[in-house]
């Protein structure tokens, strides 16, 4: 048999998948770890424990699945986007890497987003310039660490690291570059016109690719690591959201996902790269060669219902906090939650937005929080989902993966809240799946991504449908959760909030 191995590299964890070429998923392993914040507004992983959880959970496949893994014919990427990594003439980190999340380069973007207004380079970039991109991340460093910068010899985004790691070769590709906002979406190659107006040097920038050409094969060196076999081809892959997209069997026009894992996107295929005027949403390449992925994006999706069981309810699981949930009824009994705890990208676009419950009461207990906070995500996708609309994507069924694909609860709040049928993958690993299925046909042993994606992505029979009582009755409550960040907009900026 012949197999793929696809690796996704997500904010909370790292996964790997090994796929059977003709039978399917054989198995599926993941490594935890969490997002350091050595201080207020910053957020940080170290590449090493990437790397070290990538070497965990192959050493679990090859043990659970020993002939399947000496099998392996191509391996496929996947991972979280915009960050920052920096690394010497070796390859080695200099620092954390800058992840998404990251709000301390504000000043930064201040001076980007002043010189792309002058210069008309919202066309270009295509995406408003918000901390925790890797351009300002960068800037930021040049300005208060030049000795990390003065050092750099590449960057990468955190997946390309990891291909580092495998193959010893350094390179990007364009759906993670072109989020870094150093990037000509439309040509699909780095914006040197940008880079060159603040004095960033080109040579750190790596040659970037397409998705599916092959970047090299696995090393003597990594083999010593991982036990992958010496010369497998590795492609380039492709960031979580456009693999997210091709796993759940998204490869053309007019199916929306919407993913809600550490963060929350609500995405869209395009054959053109359109995007919104006002920079409300964002607009990235696809992995597909010429398509491209629109969506908008919030910050804490399943972060926050983390955070309420990490910080505040302790030891519940999630499954627990699902159940306590479905016992509430729709509106929390009058609790809401906005879910901006580390700022807000679509639709406010502020990164100094921040998280609440309102309408507190003697009768509010976990129950009513556990379905506030769910309900608050939603409510937030739900003003991205408005907005593509407006733009006149086509949103017809929802696709729904991530963490909160496996509450029945909050999959059933989806289909109310965006009154539109949702259906969910068979398999929940989407993002692994997505860099296995493009492996296969980076390396030739699938003919197209559409008959890799026919012969693997299943979907469950059931298909959560809008109740139109409950549609009515959250569309007034969207009405009170809009209300209340723009009563408390001012509020956010004043000192000490």
């Amino acid at each position: 048999m012949d197999c793929i191995l696809g690796i996704d590299l997500g904010t909370s964890s790292v996964k790997a998948m090994l796929l059977d070429a003709r039978e399917g998923v054989i198995g599926v392993e993941a490594q935890g770890y969490d997002v350091s914040v050595p201080r207020a507004g910053y957020a940080e992983q170290s590449p090493h424990e990437w790397w070290d959880g990538v070497c965990r959970i192959l050493a679990a496949l090859r043990n659970k699945y020993p002939a399947a893994f000496s099998n392996i014919r191509s391996i496929g990427l996947s991972g979280q986007m915009h960050g920052l990594v920096m690394v010497d003439g070796r390859g080695a980190p200099l620092s954390g890497a800058i992840l998404w999340p990251d709000q301390r380069s504000e000043p930064e973007c201040v001076r980007i987003r002043e010189r792309a207004r002058a210069e008309g380079w919202d066309a270009v970039l295509k995406n408003r310039v918000m901390p925790g991109y890797a351009f300002p991340s960068l800037l930021w460093v040049r300005e208060h660490r030049n000795d990390l910068y003065n050092n750099t010899a590449k960057i990468m985004q955190p997946k390309d690291y990891l291909r580092f790691r495998l193959t010893g070769e350094t390179g990007a590709e364009v759906t993670d570059a072109s989020s870094t906002l150093m990037f000509d979406v439309s040509r699909r190659d780095w914006a040197f016109q940008v880079t060159d107006a603040f004095g960033i040097r080109r040579d750190i920038f790596p040659e970037c690719h397409e998705s599916l050409e092959v970047a090299g094969c696995v090393t003597a060196a990594a083999q010593e690591e991982t036990g992958l076999s010496a010369g497998i081809p590795v492609i380039y892959g492709a960031g979580d959201q456009q693999c997210q997209s091709i796993g759940n069997g998204v490869y053309g026009e007019g199916t929306v996902i919407c993913n809600i894992g550490t963060g929350g996107q609500i995405s869209v295929f395009s054959e053109t790269d359109w995007y919104d005027r006002q920079l409300r949403t964002n607009t990235f390449c696809h992995c597909t060669g010429g398509a491209y992925t629109v969506y908008g994006a919030v910050l804490s999706a399943g972060m926050a219902l983390k955070w309420l069981k990490d910080n505040i309810l302790h030891g519940e699981s999630y499954e627990s906090l699902s159940r306590k949930a479905a016992g509430t009824a729709r509106g929390s009994e009058g609790l809401w939650f906005l879910p901006y705890l580390a700022g807000e990208r679509t639709p406010h676009m502020n990164p100094a937005a921040k998280g609440m419950f309102f309408g507190l009461q003697l009768c509010h207990t976990e129950k009513h929080l556990a379905r506030a906070v769910m309900e608050g995500v939603t409510y937030a996708l739900c003003d991205s989902l408005d907005i593509l609309t407006e733009q006149g994507a086509e949103c017809g069924q929802i696709t729904a993966s991530g963490g909160a694909a496996n509450s029945p609860v909050w999959l059933q709040m989806q289909a109310d809240i965006f009154d539109r049928a949702v259906k969910v993958c068979a398999v929940r690993e989407q993002a692994c799946l997505g860099a296995c299925i493009l492996a296969g046909v980076g390396t030739g042993m699938f003919k197209n991504l559409r008959e890799a994606c026919e012969r693997f992505v299943r979907y469950e029979e059931a298909v959560y449908l809008p109740d139109s009582g409950a549609v009515r009755e959250y569309a007034a409550y969207r009405g009170i959760f809009r209300a209340l960040y723009e009563k408390n907009r001012e509020l956010f900026l004043s000192p000490g909030v």
